[in-house]
């Protein structure tokens, strides 16, 4: 632990690019793509995260008095609450109504990015929760500070969000559908420890894409070329179009990713006759495949289905991950294999009254989500003992 003497310094960037790449990941650790430095700085090099996009950078940096970075944390000035998956736009307009000023407010998350995974980036070791602990204390200064009402840490790790609590921070639980591999050999051993008339409805459903003369593959590192990015840019784009969205993501975006990472991609790939139909990117970690965007140019029915869940499926297991997230929302997941996980959010609200009124709330919501993540465990696909 920091010994009771220990001053540290923190300071705020406009840009992860002002950090040393070696020492941010050195921070961020290898586990979780996101909050890796380049992924980061391709949303901003990119122009996907900045002004215009109303995320403005303003990257925590942890410092001992020699100067040495301790931690770090991907926080953003925003005056909206779009592209976060957890959701405050109730909480904006109560405060603002009553007079307050919601905006801006800062957050510390992974753009447009649904997925828990380390926010208080410190490398691991014995000082770590300490030193995440301080980091907290540290945002918090940086909020009052600059004089923003609220502070929010979406999609942390379980024991960020304790620590945040023990800080004083609010914590909101919600869910989201995650398939784990039980050490399947391949795709037809998953099956097999399905309910019969489950397994009877994905072998359909698979078939059905099969005879429409689909093909579906997989690409990824240098099976990825700028074509790929192209068309599926295109496909991103209109699947916001249909959904009345704002397609964040540049497709400079996308050629960054190429240049940088591809071997953390897998792009889900579906042509009919050699012209591509679907797509389904996804993100490799080093345990879990972490599904994010998909888009289509064809009615196909179960193509959905196929590209983002099944394919996913398919190539977890033969990359021996130990779980697929396949993003927000959808109990049709549970069908599919997918089962419900707690998430979780943290929360930094200065007005005490308003505060209070958001534990109440969040302590009625809570019990909700628990109930009905109860209720979706129950429509389990598995199979139980003695069953075919």
């Amino acid at each position: 632990m920091p010994d009771a003497s220990e001053t540290f310094a923190v300071r705020t960037v406009d840009a992860v690019a002002r950090v040393d790449r070696a020492v941010w990941d050195r921070c961020a650790g290898a586990g979780n793509p996101f909050v890796s430095w380049g992924f980061l700085n391709a949303l901003e090099e990119s122009g996907s995260v900045g002004a215009e996009a109303g995320w403005l950078p303003q990257h925590a940096v942890l410092e001992d008095t020699a100067g040495a970075v301790l931690g770090v944390a991907p926080m953003y000035l925003k005056n909206h609450s779009q592209g976060e998956y957890v959701f405050d736009w109730g909480w904006a307009d109560a405060y603002e109504r009553a007079g307050g000023r919601y905006y801006p407010k800062l957050i510390v998350a992974v753009p447009f990015t649904p997925v828990t995974g380390p926010r208080l980036l410190v490398p691991p070791g014995p000082r770590r929760p300490a030193l995440q602990r301080t980091l907290i204390d540290a945002l918090v200064r940086i909020a009052g500070r600059i004089g923003v009402t609220n502070l929010h840490i979406t999609f942390p790790t379980e024991a960020e969000a304790a620590l945040a609590g023990e800080a004083g921070l609010l914590q909101r639980r919600a869910f989201q559908y995650h398939w784990h591999n039980r050490d399947y050999r391949d795709f037809d051993d998953f099956l097999g420890a399905l309910a019969s008339r489950k397994r009877k409805a994905i072998r359909k459903e698979r078939a059905a894409v099969a005879s429409a003369g689909i093909d579906v593959r997989a690409l990824t590192g240098s099976g990825l070329r700028s074509e790929h990015w192209d068309v599926f840019h295109r496909f991103y784009t209109d699947t916001y179009d249909r959904k009345w969205g704002y397609p964040y993501l540049t497709r400079r975006f996308f050629r960054l990713l190429q240049e940088r990472m591809p071997d953390k991609v897998a792009l889900i790939w579906a042509t009919e006759d050699g012209v591509p139909v679907a797509g389904a990117l996804n993100f490799i970690g080093a345990d879990a495949l972490y599904g994010r965007n998909w888009g289509c140019a064809a009615d196909i029915r179960f193509l959905h289905f196929e590209t983002c869940y099944y394919r996913a499926v398919e190539f977890a297991i033969s990359r021996g991950l130990q779980r697929v997230e396949a993003g927000t929302q959808g109990p049709h997941k549970v069908q599919r294999g997918y089962l419900p996980v707690e998430t979780w959010s943290a929360h930094w609200i200065a007005d005490k009254g308003f505060r209070n009124a958001v534990e109440d709330f969040l302590e009625r919501e809570s019990a909700a989500i628990l109930h009905e993540m109860r209720i979706m465990s129950r429509h389990s696909p598995y199979r139980q003992e003695g069953e075919g």
